[in-house]
């Protein structure tokens, strides 16, 4: 596994989408980074690659994405190669820092004096990290489906429900129902809720009855499709996703004009101000074949609209993925952190294409890097499930027996929680454990005397200190 970077400056141009690809001896190549490169400064490409196959030479070289002849200037290259092991490790001393904490809980007596010998025992009641999934209708009224998304999940967002096709299908038709009724589910189970989406810029997602709408009809409708939705779900929803794709597709900018998506954060807002508002975006960290979603691409969008006045504070990145390339996976994460926003993942699976087991594998890689990186807030799995299936990957059946890829999400959750931790208090009265971020309950015997206390681990690097009297 190999990290790449390189300063990128050029000639014969004032700007270009420069690639670095990776050439092994005569197999083609790969893309391995991109910069937005300039010709009055230096800009920095960030990126990496796996070396899965035998070779006996390999060149990384750069070229402008539209094969225009330029010249490109590289300083201060580095590469740096990783055992497998070693990418782990470094994942693992990450999560040990960024994911736990050290706890010390004191048991004393009413007089303060210590209590040795206690019995202490710790347990986790409720998770920091929200790991979570989509759901859809077929959630509803299946108890059995409930009962199982909700003691894994805390989490959730609804797949189709809340888009502008389900929700208003023919103009001034508005259907809330189904959506009112999966948001009683989650919050009747404390299960924070996404918003997805309020518009998406995809022609093909839009509502038929849209589609033809003079610009003068489509800004009164899209006005009024914010108002309606965020009025009406006002402090419900955690995040909203405000204009899904639109490094992809325009439809809404093409017919409203360039400031389109700025004056719908500014209306979201408005209508919302305790939610989140996120761009989305997909192949962003999936590959950097795609030009329309480069790393780069994203920051100048969200750095343009946030100077448009959109008050932007979250990272939407998808997730849908092919055969992943970890270490460009995490090149991307370090130079989105830089941004200093919350960096969710919205949409995670693995592309159907693969077999179950090599679905597991894949997941297991993309799930322990996104959850290692400190600047990943949440993740959340593109897993609603239907009698037909699943958009690319199921975790169950329909009779929720796991497949592959749900073994390996059972197997992460458990790993990322904390089993009851149990210990005597020693001569100092104290009994420490290193806790995954989250809600605990302390029980403490002595003699015949017990109690019970709660505490949370929050973010931190001091060791939390928690004094419960017997």
């Amino acid at each position: 596994m190999y990290t790449f970077s390189g300063w990128i400056k050029l000639e014969g141009s004032s700007s270009a989408l420069i690639t670095a690809r990776l050439a092994p001896d005569n197999s083609g190549t790969r893309c391995i980074g991109t910069v937005l490169a300039r010709s009055d400064c230096w800009s920095f490409l960030k990126g990496g690659f796996v070396l899965d196959w035998p070779t006996q030479t390999s060149v990384i070289f750069f070229q402008n994405a539209d094969r225009t002849p330029m010249k490109i200037t590289v300083a201060s290259g580095s590469l740096q190669p990783f055992s497998t092991d070693q990418w782990s490790m470094h994942q693992k001393d990450t999560i040990r820092k960024r994911r736990k904490r050290m706890a010390t809980i004191h048991v004393a007596d009413p007089h303060g004096t210590r209590v040795v010998g206690a019995t202490v025992s710790v347990q986790q009641t409720a998770k920091d990290f929200p790991f979570g999934s989509a759901i859809a209708s077929t959630i509803l009224g299946n108890d059995a489906y409930q009962k199982w998304f909700v003691d894994r999940f805390n989490a959730a967002v609804f797949e189709d429900e809340l888009k502008w096709y389900s929700t208003e299908p023919a103009s001034g038709l508005l259907r809330f129902d189904v959506p009112d009724q999966m948001l009683a589910f989650v919050r009747s189970h404390r299960v924070m809720v996404r918003g997805h989406n309020i518009f998406w810029e995809n022609q093909e997602a839009t509502p038929r009855w849209v589609k033809g709408l003079s610009p003068e009809d489509l800004r009164s409708a899209v006005n009024t499709r914010i108002q309606s939705l965020m009025t009406r779900y006002r402090g419900e929803f955690a995040h909203w996703d405000v204009n899904n794709e639109m490094l992809h597709y325009n439809f809404y900018e093409q017919r409203l004009g360039p400031n389109a998506t700025a004056d719908f954060f500014s209306v979201a807002q408005d209508a919302d101000p305790l939610a989140t508002l996120f761009m989305n975006e997909y192949n962003v960290v999936e590959t950097c074949d795609d030009g329309s979603s480069t790393v780069d691409a994203y920051v100048a969008r969200l750095k343009d609209l946030r100077v448009g006045g959109a008050v932007l504070e979250g990272i939407g990145l998808e997730g849908h993925f092919s055969k992943p390339n970890i270490p460009y996976m995490r090149a991307v994460l370090d130079k989105l952190a830089t941004l200093n926003l919350p960096i969710w993942f919205t949409e995670i699976d693995i592309n159907n294409k693969f077999d179950a087991q090599t679905q597991a594998v894949y997941l297991e890689q993309v799930l322990r890097e996104a959850y290692a990186h400190p600047a990943v807030s949440g993740v959340m799995l593109w897993t609603a499930l239907h009698q037909s299936g699943c958009y690319q990957m199921c975790l169950t059946d329909w009779n929720l027996n796991n497949l592959p890829v749900g073994d390996v999400v059972d197997r992460l959750l458990q790993e990322w929680q904390t089993g009851q931790a149990t210990g005597a208090s020693d001569a100092h009265g104290a009994y420490s454990f290193s806790g995954y971020l989250g809600e605990y309950v302390v029980t403490v015997n002595s003699g015949n005397t017990s109690t019970q206390s709660t505490f949370s681990l929050s973010p931190g690097d001091e060791t939390r200190h928690i004094t419960v009297q017997i």
